[in-house]
């Protein structure tokens, strides 16, 4: 991403501007009342989106309200993953403020679907100068989130009713033999829709801590209970932001945790990564789709590499070294990860990568703009530094959210 001081840099958590003027966060009463409408306007799409899932009957929101009780289930949802989200973003602003470093408060962007909001973010409106700024304002907000999500889940583990709670739902009519018969829930999926069932990825985290609990449901289920969902969306969305890429949280912590030379090396290969997570998805997807018009053998992994490598001259900024480099790697992963997790690949598709690996190239681009002065970090700082990407690693599932 370019550093021209007079180009505007967006990213996912804050954009970095280039200003002349002095470094102010006073706060007027319009600035709060907008700020504060945008919150609230979230915590209604998202109390209604989550009712929805944690609701015993959903109402398939925008088009119809759920119940009272849902609603009520929903506000509590609402209520745990704001609290996730607030904190994150705050620990951004509050980093920010203390460095007396020119920023606003966060934007919270509601939506009709989904879970309700595409999340939050605030803008820095000044260059970033010194690696232990750009290191606390890149780390405040994924720590200060992973305790409050890490909490939650904690929470709704220790809580979990017993498995005839599911009685309580709509549907899931073989779920419920199963689990009337046995008293537990079934190792695999009973219930079969044409339309698939929504499954989320486990992660490291997730099942190390699921294991020393009773009752837990499966990851096909574990969408109806408040605190399990709200803590597994924030410590993914977390990961998420850990990414060791761009103006990503994760590529600032990494950035300045081992400079701008280093970090530009892994950010490339992490994002070819990325690419081949995204083709595990791709190619079936377009072998579906073609088989329809052309009955060619191997006809996707052509399409999908001539995508590829638009992709990556786009993201490495035409360095053809780097970009056949990485479009071998990736297409090598891609078939990897075909051959060795076949029905992965082929029944249980998500496109989350694919779309994060464009949003990556064209929006938070792949490597970091170099800060003006690279300082060692403080021992304290280096450590929190790497128990971030450690962070990562324990958050992040291949495969997050899925039709199964």
């Amino acid at each position: 991403m370019s550093t021209d001081t007079h180009q505007e840099e967006i990213t996912t958590d804050f954009e970095v501007l280039d200003s002349h003027e002095e470094p102010t966060n006073k706060l007027d009463t319009r600035t709060i009342l907008k700020h504060l409408g945008l919150f609230l306007l979230t915590f209604f799409c998202v109390t209604m989106a989550g009712a929805n899932y944690v609701g015993f009957a959903p109402s398939g929101f925008p088009f119809a309200l759920p119940s009272w009780p849902d609603t009520l289930r929903g506000l509590l949802f609402a209520v745990l993953f704001l609290c996730f989200l607030t904190v994150h973003e705050f620990g951004h602003y509050l980093a920010a403020v203390k460095h007396n470093i020119k920023t606003t408060l966060p934007y919270y962007i509601p939506i009709p679907f989904a879970i309700g909001t595409m999340g939050a973010v605030i803008r820095i409106k000044e260059r970033i100068r010194r690696m232990y700024q750009l290191f606390d304002v890149g780390a405040a907000g994924p720590v200060g989130g992973f305790i409050v999500a890490l909490v939650v889940l904690l929470i709704g583990f220790a809580t979990l009713p017993e498995p005839d709670y599911v009685m309580n739902f709509a549907g899931h009519e073989e779920l419920k033999e199963y689990v009337a018969q046995n008293g537990t829930y079934p190792e695999h999926i009973t219930d079969r829709t044409e339309m698939g069932v929504l499954t989320f990825g486990n992660t490291l985290l997730y099942s190390g801590i699921a294991s020393f609990f009773d009752n837990v449901p499966p990851m096909w289920e574990m969408y109806h209970y408040p605190f399990l969902l709200a803590g597994w969306l924030g410590l993914f969305f977390t990961a998420l932001n850990l990414m060791p890429v761009g103006q990503l949280d994760g590529g600032h912590i990494l950035y300045s945790l081992i400079g701008y030379r280093k970090h530009s090396m892994v950010a490339k290969i992490f994002f070819a990564g990325i690419t081949g997570l995204a083709g595990t998805s791709a190619v079936p997807f377009l072998g579906d789709f073609i088989s329809g018009y052309i009955n060619l053998p191997y006809v996707e992994w052509l399409v999908w590499g001539g995508a590829l490598y638009l992709l990556m001259r786009k993201a490495f900024r035409t360095n053809d070294g780097w970009v056949n480099a990485m479009v071998v790697t990736s297409l090598a992963f891609t078939a990897g990860y075909t051959a060795f997790f076949a029905d992965a690949a082929t029944s249980q598709n998500s496109l989350v990568w694919l779309f994060w690996c464009f949003f990556i190239a064209f929006v938070v681009k792949v490597e970091h703009p170099p800060v003006d002065y690279e300082e060692k970090l403080s021992p304290t700082r280096r450590v929190i530094g790497w128990l971030s990407m450690l962070i990562f690693i324990l958050c992040i599932s291949p495969n997050p959210i899925y039709i199964n």
